[in-house]
């Protein structure tokens, strides 16, 4: 773990938030199995070459992006898949959007593997009797079928989307309403992310948080004013970290 701000390391929390994407398990590989298998389904489906998937999809999501912006519906794989059907000509074609939908969420998730380390940072966290809180884009649905397939949902006090909050972060309403949930006993709050915009820079300017950041392969670290208060690749560093600061007070 390297530490850039040891002032602000000084004791525990008093409430953790987490993102949930790249942070809690590597997104990339799982993402890219989902979308290699909705390809593969397409492509047979309607007989077209892979990169007449590739573009039609692409445009899709560039379109479907570009008309919701930072909101939790701009993340869909539904509108994603049903735009990319009537770009093809094909129209709307609602059971087969869903179908591919579900194609990908199910390759997805059986691709999805939490880091090392996640359950026993939580369980040393609950231990601590610190609250903890996810804080996270993209709509509730899929983001709670998630923590349920990965076995965290009874390790997590509280849970805020984007879709609940209205924005992406990092806006200030998705942090905001995590606090108001928790009701944490102090204003010392930890965040702990992947992203240096999203997570590390939107939770220090929007809440003062002291920001984590987990990097991994593909992640690139904050710098200036994106930069965060410590970074770490290994969650067994994050727990030693609180292990030492519980042991002080």
């Amino acid at each position: 773990m390297k530490i850039n701000n040891q002032e602000r390391f000084a004791r525990l929390p008093d409430a953790f938030l987490f993102d949930t994407d790249n942070t809690l398990y590597p997104y990339d590989p799982a993402h890219a199995a989902a979308q290699k298998a909705v390809r593969d389904k397409v492509v047979n489906t309607f007989s077209i070459m892979p990169d007449d998937f590739d573009q039609a999809f692409r445009e899709a999501r560039g379109q479907v992006k570009t008309r919701l912006k930072h909101t939790a519906s701009s993340h869909s794989r539904l509108l994603y898949l049903q735009r990319m059907l009537e770009i093809m000509g094909l129209g709307s074609q609602v059971l087969l959007a869903l179908d591919f939908e579900q194609t990908y969420w199910r390759t997805f998730l059986s691709n999805a593997v939490l880091f090392d380390g996640v359950k026993d940072l939580l369980d040393d966290i609950r231990l601590l009797g610190i609250p903890t809180a996810i804080v996270t884009d993209l709509t509730a649905q899929i983001q709670f079928r998630k923590i349920v397939y990965f076995g965290l949902d009874n390790y997590f006090d509280f849970i805020v989307t984007s879709e609940e909050a209205g924005y992406d972060k990092p806006h200030e309403a998705p942090f905001q309403i995590a606090l108001e949930k928790m009701r944490p006993k102090g204003d010392c709050i930890w965040m702990i992310g992947d992203n240096p915009v999203s997570d590390i820079r939107g939770a220090r300017e929007k809440i003062n948080a002291v920001t984590l950041q987990k990097t991994h392969a593909g992640v690139e670290l904050g710098t200036d004013a994106n930069a965060p208060d410590a970074s770490f690749s290994e969650f067994a560093a994050l727990r030693k970290l609180i292990a030492k600061l519980g042991f002080q007070r």
